[in-house]
């Protein structure tokens, strides 16, 4: 689908600024800006509620295609609307992987603090909490 529009129609919101040789070249949306900006935000969720991991996953997917869309848009910014939803997205792609790699590392100190048959036994879990932590007092 071409991204032309009549000279003629009142609601021409052609972007005067930008010429590429056609006076009717209306700016489109960067691709994958909104899967940027959902997958950035999903990051963050999945970090709490997934173990890390869903959010870790999210999060490099939407670095990567936050990258490209970043590309396209520095090679010709007059031709793209939502760069915000790109930068927005990548963003809280970062913050949902630092998020989930902290998840991670938590895990793994529990798991290797108290054990796995104690993460589903909740007294034997306080036992060995409070035997970590009376070795460093």
């Amino acid at each position: 689908m071409e991204n032309y529009q009549n000279q003629n129609d009142p609601q021409n919101y052609q972007n005067q600024n930008f010429n590429n040789g056609n006076e009717n070249f209306i700016p489109s949306q960067l691709p994958n800006a909104t899967a940027v900006l959902v997958l950035g935000i999903i990051s963050i969720l999945g970090s709490c509620c997934f173990y890390g991991i869903v959010g870790l996953i999210c999060g490099i997917v939407a670095l990567v295609l936050a990258k490209k869309s970043t590309s396209l848009y520095k090679q010709n910014p007059n031709a793209y609307t939502n760069y915000s939803n790109v930068n927005t997205g990548r963003i809280l792609a970062i913050i949902g992987i630092v998020l989930s790699v902290l998840m991670i590392i938590f895990i793994v100190f529990m798991i290797s603090v108290v054990g796995m048959e104690a993460l589903t036994d909740q007294q034997l879990m306080q036992e060995r909490i409070q035997e970590f932590f009376q070795q460093y007092q």
